[in-house]
């Protein structure tokens, strides 16, 4: 599938914000879908940052699969400089533990001489700018269940001497993990107007069918045993759960764009239960076959420019 990218000019912005505010920051926290804890990470924001310490806060933590959500937090903390945490953004006792982790990894920093300064960022719609508000106990941010809502730098003080800089969810350019891609667009991190519903939806169905067939037997009532569900094509999946749902047309027909919406929106509401849609290990192998394939693309790209040139070239 090939997602039209989503980059808004904002975005582009927000690039030259970080660019120019890494140079004075301490820390690094990048918030990430605890549900897509590998496609919700932007390897551009580990190009902007990445010689600075990190906390991977992996958010959302109480509707993803506990099991997943602690394989990547000891995947993550095994990185160096690099310390990970999972939490509801909701829940204020948490999000109080990032100050003292934040003062641990830049130990040299602290009082008002020399005040920790943190940098926050995160693609969209993973649930940064709640909590921030939770943090500080009031509505700082703006916070809403939809992609692309921060659109301005803000600095908030958090202690007399921590100063922690919120910045506008930022993709990257060209998504080349394509499972990456139907993640975000599953999760909300991409706008609507992005990507085909159904192929989502579809793409959806084929991981919960391998993972979760007892979730989406539960969910639609289906008179098929876990293994039969897992063995159903996903397009025949998706027409049994309109037919379930009540997405049928005149004369019989599901309507396939409605049970789309109905599986995207059950998965997002968390309607089928905790939900983790990639491994460490299932990320890592889409990452080096998404690796070959920028490489094959970039080969026949510089083939392509030297037959040029050496068309152009004069006898």
């Amino acid at each position: 599938m090939s997602f039209i990218q989503w980059y808004p000019g904002h975005m582009h912005l927000t690039r030259q914000l970080i660019e120019e505010r890494i140079k004075a920051i301490d820390v690094v926290i990048e918030v990430l879908d605890a549900r897509i804890p590998g496609s919700s990470f932007n390897p551009l924001l580990q190009t902007l940052t990445g010689h600075k310490p990190r906390v991977k806060l992996l958010n959302k933590q109480d509707v993803a699969d506990p099991v997943q959500t602690q394989a990547w937090l000891q995947w993550y903390n095994a990185q160096a400089d690099t310390r990970a945490i999972a939490m509801d953004a909701s829940d204020p006792a948490p999000a109080r533990r990032l100050i003292p982790l934040c003062r641990e990894l830049a130990p040299q920093r602290g009082g008002m001489s020399r005040p920790m300064r943190v940098l926050i960022c995160g693609v969209p719609n993973v649930g940064k700018s709640t909590l921030i508000n939770t943090m500080t106990g009031k509505k700082q941010a703006k916070a809403a269940d939809e992609a692309g809502i921060t659109k301005d730098e803000q600095r908030i003080v958090l202690d007399d001497d921590f100063y922690l800089w919120d910045t506008p969810g930022m993709l990257w350019p060209r998504i080349s993990i394509s499972q990456s891609g139907f993640n975000l667009a599953a999760s909300g991190s991409i706008g609507r107007n992005a990507y085909d519903e159904e192929l989502v939806a579809l793409e959806l169905l084929l991981y919960l069918q391998k993972h979760y067939a007892k979730e989406l037997q539960a969910r639609y009532k289906l008179e098929h045993s876990p293994e039969e569900i897992a063995a159903l094509h996903d397009d025949a999946l998706l027409e049994l759960i309109g037919r379930k749902r009540g997405a049928v047309m005149t004369g019989g027909h599901v309507n396939m764009q409605k049970a789309a919406e109905l599986v995207i929106t059950d998965y997002r509401t968390h309607a089928l239960g905790r939900i983790t849609l990639e491994t460490p290990e299932e990320f890592a192998e889409w990452a080096a076959i998404a690796a070959i394939a920028d490489a094959e693309r970039l080969a026949r790209k510089e083939a392509l420019a030297k037959a040029k040139k050496k068309k152009r070239k004069p006898r």
